[in-house]
């Protein structure tokens, strides 16, 4: 499978598995969880996406619970995200969800993430979320210190507006080297609202998570904009989830996509969305039925 580099350090499988649900399967099992890492080895996707608080802060121990006494660490990549603090798992007592890019929470959040993955390094750290809280100035020297430390080998972010990524690189030595953010064929503002050619025009490499819309584009409101996935996925002899990932990595910003399952089944079948060819009138055919309307 290619690989999209981030930076000289960092490089990404051209897709990765995202683990927002796993703690939402029956069997969240070492064996389980193993079985899923396995699949995406297979298939050459060695990136793994967490967040802290995933499965009510709980996801990061499964993985990790999955890793002990394995060779599995080796092999793969762990993206992970902090500052979201929401009333669940250890933050139980909170009276309300927010957000803290604080020094104290995002050192103690980088400890945490180690201790349950059972890991020294994290790969890619990300902020979660924009905090309109933020001390950038903070914030930055923070991240800079993890990674002069040794805990964090990479720095990110998610769900950031590009005047968000100004601020905080104003902050910092370390480039930040992805945005994680929303798109899919039915959320494709990105496309336009100026946060893929930010990226673009800064060379930094786009994450995309929800990249089917968490099932919403498999719906009968979308009826005509499956048909023609359909279509051009008959002739490859590709389902429409292949089509839809394979029309975000055409893109050429380098879009990764952060695919979640707990379907063994599925998690087989991720990549064949990269036996999937579009030419540019097939990836504006599907993205004028997105829009409902043809291009400007």
């Amino acid at each position: 499978m290619n690989r999209v580099k981030l930076n000289e350090q960092l490089s990404l499988s051209r897709m990765a598995y995202g683990m927002w649900r796993l703690g939402d399967d029956e069997d969240t099992s070492p064996a389980r969880v193993q079985a899923k890492v396995d699949a995406c080895l297979a298939q050459g996707i060695t990136t793994m996406d967490q967040a802290d608080i995933y499965g009510g802060y709980m996801a990061e121990e499964i993985l990790g619970n999955a890793l002990k006494g394995t060779g599995l660490r080796s092999e793969i990549e762990i993206v992970t995200k902090c500052d979201i603090v929401a009333p669940a798992g250890r933050h139980a007592q909170a009276r309300v969800k927010y957000y803290d890019t604080s020094r104290q929470h995002i050192t103690q959040s980088v400890e945490d993430s180690l201790r349950l993955m059972g890991i020294e390094q994290i790969d890619l750290l990300l902020i979660h979320r924009p905090d309109p809280m933020m001390d950038h100035h903070e914030t930055g020297t923070t991240l800079d210190d993890l990674v002069a430390s040794g805990k964090v080998s990479n720095i990110g972010v998610s769900n950031f507006r590009p005047w968000d990524m100004d601020l905080l690189q104003s902050a910092m030595k370390t480039r930040l080297v992805t945005n994680q953010i929303e798109i899919s064929v039915i959320a494709n503002d990105a496309f336009t609202n100026g946060d893929l050619a930010y990226l673009q025009r800064h060379d930094i490499k786009p994450m995309a998570w929800s990249p089917l819309a968490g099932g919403a584009l498999f719906t009968d409101a979308n009826a005509s904009l499956i048909a023609i996935m359909k279509r051009l996925g008959d002739k490859q002899g590709r389902d429409t989830s292949a089509v839809a990932l394979a029309w975000l990595m055409a893109h050429p910003a380098n879009i990764i996509p952060v695919v979640g399952t707990n379907n063994l089944d599925r998690l087989r079948a991720l990549s064949t969305a990269f036996d999937v060819e579009l030419g540019r009138e097939d990836w504006f055919e599907i993205y004028t039925a997105a829009l409902g309307h043809e291009v400007p």
